[in-house]
């Protein structure tokens, strides 16, 4: 096959590089790169052995077909305000990765149904409380966020991307629902970011709410979902001091920011009382580290293929190698959950099948 220009940007992007940043470290021109990537010219063998070194992308990968795309239009990114163009870009780019490995997994692998309602009719609140019934949560706190999308079709990969101006992004490509999370903040956070994404999923599906407003309904359902209201006011009813709120967080795996909020929204505390509280936060220093973190969830989906995979001696170095991908992209992607292969026989392969994880919907103690 001939180069293929589309590959030369995602790997480009990947690396946090602009065109003329990876023109100077090939000794070549700004718009020699712009060429490329434009499908005016192609590069010589001699620059893609440069474009190799420099990009650390297998050289193959540059010779394999188009990878869809995910764009500004079709794609929800929390906090979109704080990142600069070039970590967006290379989000968006791991993305593209995504795609190429949730193919190669949907080819040899029986995933959950997709089981996403749309709720765009809904307001964000309501929204939570229907999805919570169609999915039979009642009011009970969720242990696992991430099982719980799983299991319900939705592709969840991790973001490697060591910033905090990356939370999250989601998207609908060929009618499948895909979330991205960055790894970098805290399990509490990526918690919370997996709600705010399953927001857009399940109330933005039409488009026809974008911006600031749909952010703001996102974060609203999503505290919503995490802490339903009859749970939160049942265990909470009356809040004197912030220690109550402490000790209670734990209780739905949230921040104590993000559980502060919501009694304050439930009208629990006062509006002068969440203001102390928030002032109180910020000088303890919990609005930096949280406190009494908890472990940061994991994908029992990827776990589960590549135990599978293992059995038959496959590994992610063979993942990549069948990608043509660097071995720290695909591991970075699957929640690093490839960096040790299991010691185990070859045993016969078999479609795999995930349900619902009941574990990852209760509470381990009411």
């Amino acid at each position: 096959m001939r180069f293929n220009p589309t590959r030369l940007s995602i790997a480009r992007k990947r690396q946090l590089l602009n065109k003329k940043d990876l023109a100077d470290r090939i000794g070549a021109e700004p718009h020699t790169i712009i060429r490329w990537e434009r499908c005016h010219t192609e590069p010589t063998p001699e620059n893609v052995d440069a474009i190799v070194r420099v990009l650390k992308y297998p050289k193959q990968f540059f010779f394999e077909t188009d990878i869809d795309e995910p764009s500004s239009e079709n794609t929800s990114f929390r906090c979109q305000t704080s990142m600069s163009a070039a970590e967006r870009d290379a989000a968006l780019a791991a993305g593209q990765i995504g795609f190429l490995i949730s193919d190669w997994v949907v080819d040899r692998f029986q995933l959950p149904e997709k089981k996403l309602p749309d709720l765009h009719l809904y307001e964000p609140e309501p929204a939570a409380q229907a999805l919570r019934q169609e999915w039979g949560l009642g009011e009970k706190p969720i242990s696992n966020m991430i099982q719980l999308l799983e299991s319900k079709g939705v592709k969840v990969f991790s973001l490697a991307e060591n910033t905090a101006h990356v939370n999250a992004y989601s998207l609908w490509r060929k009618s499948l629902p895909y979330v991205f999370l960055n790894t970098f903040k805290s399990g509490e956070s990526s918690r919370f970011d997996a709600a705010h994404e399953l927001a857009h999923l399940v109330l933005h599906q039409d488009g026809c709410v974008r911006g600031r407003p749909a952010e703001d309904q996102a974060n609203r359902f999503a505290s919503a979902f995490l802490m339903p209201k009859a749970d939160v006011m049942s265990v909470l009813p009356r809040v004197q001091h912030l220690q109550q709120i402490l000790t209670a967080k734990s209780r739905w795996k949230v921040s104590l920011a993000a559980l502060n909020y919501r009694v304050h929204k439930l009208g629990i505390i006062s509006d002068w009382k969440n203001r102390d509280f928030c002032i109180e936060i910020a000088k303890m220093g919990y609005n930096k580290i949280e406190p009494k973190p908890i472990e940061r969830e994991k994908s029992v989906v990827w776990e589960k293929v590549l135990k599978t995979l293992w059995a038959e001696n496959t590994t992610h170095v063979d993942i990549a190698n069948n990608l043509h991908l660097p071995q720290s992209e695909v591991s970075d992607l699957l929640f690093g959950v490839l960096s040790t292969s299991p010691a185990g026989g070859r045993g016969p392969s078999q479609p795999l099948s995930i349900v619902a994880d009941q574990a990852a919907m209760n509470p381990e103690n009411d």
